[in-house]
């Protein structure tokens, strides 16, 4: 293989037209389902996957088939079969639906406009997974060109991750054996801890979402007339979530919440920490004053990777400060979102933490904790096999100049977990753009373009030891 060749087709193929198309796709504001329940209606989801669809079929590669496999009342799923000229299959994922716009977008950025400044490609959705769709059949086509034999390629571009991929089994269940029984899962909705070299993700954490709401009265009150009287919903709010949460320094406290960490994890963490160092906390854009809660690299890799976690991310209730007058409130409902350790099971803390916030009301308020769906487990992958571990440093070393580095994730996608399970024996390379004050999620999210196209380029090389492994 000419790997100059294969950057530079990648490079012109970016150039000519993935960033133009990518910029288009920003601007289709296809909210996930859990974000804009009228999905369907709106339209948004069927632009983005029409976009991705028709820059599907302008590629130049033979025998391809592209399909939008639908059902009723589901999020659709994009399908890009690759055949190829060796035995096997490779599954490449990615998701096309986005997050909701949240606020705090410096000026002249905003999460429906593409904006292109110091290398970087602003709006919603472009790291977050849409450029993964483009940088995987970036690379299956760069490397037909220069005729370097592959398994069949089947490309899954999926339109409800954000919302805990619930439409993807029954797809999954429709397909039945369309998929074949991949070899090889390429991934690339993670994280990557710097721009310097390859990062390859080797566990991610699972998610529990529920809505904790506490009614005290059946209105609000003059606050001068009841306080004193009454106990306010915040309050009570506020204990409910110390029998969870340590308000010290954000332990969980549920014995449900906790696994033991692997020393492979471990030692993968310590790796990792030597390579970022300060960079592990500085990659948040602090306020001015705050710090991390620690100044262990190892101890907030393995917090943010293997530790439970409890976030509020939502309130209903409480009315703006302008307008909030002087009344003690009859509800409030907080929306939490738990992070689970990777090998945490997801029911039983579910269990234990409705459990936990129900049980004993303070005051007899009336309390419940209710999840729209079901718990999301997180994930641990499989040894690499050796060919894996070698593609992958060599592929960091070829192309970034520099050693790749393995270490957990944060976040959560829920095709790695059903995979793991269908799929025992199936090798995961899971990367991603996803790296310092990139913010998905948050505002100001931006893609690193040059690192895409050198990740497109390793998604290649990696692409081309799998299928070494299967000639003669």
């Amino acid at each position: 293989m000419d790997i100059v060749k294969l950057q530079a087709t990648i490079a012109a193929a970016w150039r000519d037209s993935v960033i133009e198309r990518l910029s288009a796709y920003v601007r289709i504001p296809n909210k996930s389902p859990l974000f804009d329940p009228d999905w369907e209606e709106n339209g948004h989801m069927e632009a983005a996957v029409t976009l991705m669809a028709e820059w599907c079929r302008a590629q130049p590669i033979v025998d391809m088939r592209v399909e939008v496999h639908r059902l009723p009342g589901r999020t659709p799923v994009l399908l890009v079969d690759v055949p190829g000229e060796l035995p096997g299959c490779v599954l490449l994922y990615g998701h096309m639906d986005k997050q909701p716009e949240f606020t705090g977008w410096l000026p002249g950025l905003g999460p429906w406009e593409p904006v292109h400044r110091d290398g970087k490609l602003y709006g919603r959705g472009a790291a977050d997974d849409g450029y993964a769709l483009f940088s995987c059949l970036t690379a299956i086509a760069a490397l037909k060109a220069q005729k370097i034999p592959l398994a069949r390629c089947v490309v899954l571009i999926e339109a409800c991750e954000e919302s805990g991929s619930v439409d993807l089994p029954a797809h999954l269940a429709a397909l039945g054996g369309e998929l074949g029984e991949p070899s090889l899962v390429v991934c690339l909705d993670a994280e990557c801890g710097n721009y310097d070299q390859l990062w390859c993700t080797t566990s991610l954490r699972g998610n529990l979402v529920g809505e904790l709401r506490v009614r005290v009265l059946e209105e609000g009150v003059h606050s001068g007339m009841a306080t004193g009287i009454a106990p306010t919903p915040f309050r009570i709010a506020a204990q409910l979530l110390s029998r969870l949460e340590s308000p010290v320094n954000g332990t969980l406290l549920l014995d449900e919440l906790s696994v033991t960490v692997p020393k492979d994890r471990l030692a993968q963490a310590r790796a990792a920490a030597c390579v970022l160092g300060d960079s592990v906390a500085g990659k948040l854009p602090w306020a001015k004053g705050a710090r991390a809660v620690s100044d262990d690299p190892v101890e907030l890799l393995i917090n943010s990777t293997w530790k439970a976690a409890l976030a509020v991310t939502g309130a209903n209730g409480l009315p703006p400060t302008v307008s909030a007058g002087n009344v003690l409130l009859p509800e409030l409902t907080f929306k939490l979102s738990l992070r689970l350790p990777p090998t945490c099971d997801p029911d039983r803390a579910a269990r234990a933490v409705k459990e936990c916030l129900e049980r004993d009301p303070p005051y007899g308020a009336q309390v419940s904790f209710l999840q729209p769906g079901a718990p999301t487990a997180g994930w641990n992958a499989p040894s690499f096999a050796p060919w894996l571990e070698e593609s992958i440093q060599g592929a960091s070393r070829q192309i970034y100049g520099h050693e790749a580095v393995h270490v957990g994730c944060g976040g959560t996608i829920p095709f790695m977990g059903m995979l793991g399970e269908r799929f025992p024996d199936t090798q995961f390379f899971i990367t991603g753009v996803l790296g310092p004050h990139a913010n998905a999620h948050g505002p100001n999210e931006f893609l690193h373009l040059e690192y895409a196209q050198k990740l497109t380029a390793c998604v290649a090389l990696v692409l081309a030891d799998h299928a070494g492994t299967l000639q003669p």
